[in-house]
């Protein structure tokens, strides 16, 4: 009877282990939800990038006033992200993300509906900034509601989810401009947000709200957090364009931001209950693991803007034909993502985070030989390169960052984890467009210097230029003007050879940092939230 007991009991104790790894249907449909309202949100970053010309035309904007459309949402969005660990805390997952998806959805029909470029730059910040709550919470709900064992099948998802987002967003948004019009690129959200705000609602019931913690709400650190992070994205865009400090509205931002940023880090350090908690930073791995989704998170939003860029300056691409050139390192990511989720239990993280950054690097170092005539097979095995890479790095950075914490600093941790890929993803895009600005003028100045009249090559060509622009008025001109665009062009796309250059290096030295991570210990942390 005794034994009978005994093996009973055993049985018993052997059945919790197994019952608290199982999963609740009703939790998993939830979250899967909720990580299609985080797609909508990342996707609408990049989804206006290859149809901004249209946006201009049917606005009747200029390029500075369109450029605005993404602008507004950046700035908006990257204010709003480390607030949500605390509105997370106060509304519970629930209210948040149902009130930010239902936010978003509103706003992106009303972005649709628009008839003037300020109307359309007011609703994209709304837009961006009600839509970026739902990015951190589904990170932070996956690290709490799953059990660890589970980990290798839910941070593959998000992660390619957060990557793979930015990513096909010019390709989304050519197609829907192409097949119907720019309006399209905002309503397109209407239907799957009320699904989503309705599925959560219903469904969603990971935690309880604090609701006593919003009489402690810290206005003034919300205030000096909106004027730093604003600030700080405001001088990143704009500021390659304008020469930086010399121009005065970019000077004015930076004081503010520099102003507003000493303001807001005593305020967080001396708060009674603190907007965003920055002790999370203690923790060794989550700061290294943030350090590399910020690097990770350059290269990201950097490469997603730099292959169109080329496509569409060097080779001329329509939005579509960019579009389907770029599918390719969205198709590796995809089929990467599953690999990688096995790979997990199996290799030490800090191994693929290495990896990852090596090929990383390897398709940046292939693009270093680009010319005018790189076309779809010259940027094919570059892609394939960038997505596999991006996958093996950001997923393990995830973990590493984010699988050990307590459940109740997740929230507030998650927040900051995630607003510091989308600053990398601001810091690298600034620092491109200053390489490339930079380096094409230096290669123009020594083209120039080299294209004379001394030099045969030269010569020869500009005959040949002359003889072509024969009986069409004046043909010496035309053959000298033909020439500085050829010398101009040639200057841009080694322009963009040696930004790949910096990239390959950076990210080489990067992957030599893998080595001062520490590998999560099995079963750190808890799965569950409650």
């Amino acid at each position: 009877m005794a034994s009978t007991t005994m093996e009973q009991g055993g049985g018993a104790s052997r059945a919790v282990p197994e019952a608290s790894e199982r999963i609740d249907p009703r939790r998993m449909v939830a979250f899967v939800i909720m990580v299609f309202g985080m797609f909508m949100s990342i996707l609408d970053i990049q989804i206006v990038s290859a149809s901004l010309a249209e946006i201009q035309a049917g606005l009747s904007a200029s390029s500075n006033e369109v450029s605005w459309v993404q602008t507004s949402y950046l700035i908006a969005e990257v204010i709003a992200i480390p607030l949500s660990g605390f509105l997370s805390r106060a509304f519970g997952t629930r209210i948040l993300f149902a009130l930010s998806a239902g936010g978003f959805t509103v706003a992106s029909f009303l972005c649709g509906l628009t008839s003037s470029i300020d109307q359309m730059i007011l609703w994209r910040a709304v837009q961006g900034f009600l839509g970026a709550g739902m990015i951190p919470t589904v990170f932070a709900s996956a690290y709490t509601i799953f059990p660890r064992s589970k980990f290798a099948i839910v941070t593959p998802v998000i992660g390619l989810v957060a990557t793979l987002a930015p990513t096909i967003g010019p390709t989304i948004g050519g197609y829907i401009t192409d097949a119907m019009s720019w309006h399209w690129l905002f309503f397109i959200n209407v239907v799957p947000g009320i699904g989503i705000t309705l599925g959560v609602w219903a469904l969603v019931d990971f935690d309880k709200p604090d609701f006593d913690l919003l009489s402690r709400f810290d206005w003034w650190g919300l205030l000096t957090m909106a004027g730093f992070l604003g600030a700080m994205e405001y001088v990143l865009e704009e500021g390659p364009q304008y020469e930086w400090l010399q121009d005065d509205s970019v000077a004015i931002c930076a004081a503010i931001c520099v102003v507003s940023g000493v303001a807001f880090f005593y305020r967080v350090l001396t708060a009674e209950e603190p907007i965003v908690d920055i002790r999370a930073f203690a923790d060794r791995n989550f700061a290294i693991g943030s350090l590399f989704s910020f690097c990770v998170g350059m290269g990201l939003y950097g490469l997603t803007y730099l292959y169109p860029r080329y496509l569409a300056e060097v080779r001329g691409y329509s939005p579509i034909m960019i579009g389907e050139t770029m599918f390719v390192s969205g198709a590796a990511m995809f089929l990467t993502a599953p690999l990688v989720g096995r790979l997990m239990n199996k290799v030490d993280p800090r191994a693929m985070i290495g990896a990852g950054l090596v090929l990383f690097a390897a398709g940046a170092w292939l693009m270093t030989w680009v010319t005018k005539d790189y076309d779809f097979h010259e940027l094919l095995w570059p892609q394939i390169l960038r997505g596999v890479g991006i996958m093996l790095a950001m997923i393990p950075v995830n973990n590493i960052a984010l699988g050990t914490l307590a459940p109740e600093r997740m929230k507030n941790a998650s927040g900051l984890f995630n607003l510091t890929r989308n600053l990398g993803g601001a810091v690298g895009l600034a620092l491109i467009n200053t390489v490339l600005d930079d380096r094409t003028d230096l290669h123009i100045s020594r083209l120039h210097d080299a294209v004379n009249w001394g030099n045969a090559s030269a010569v020869d060509l500009l005959n040949s230029f002359t003889q072509r622009f024969q009986g069409m008025g004046d043909a010496p001109m035309m053959a000298l003007k033909q020439l500085s665009l050829l010398v101009h062009r040639q200057a841009v796309v080694m322009g963009y050879a040696d930004a790949f250059f910096l990239l390959t290096f950076f990210y080489l030295g990067l992957s030599l940092l893998s080595i001062f991570v520490s590998k999560p210990k099995p079963g750190a942390g808890s799965a569950d939230a409650h």
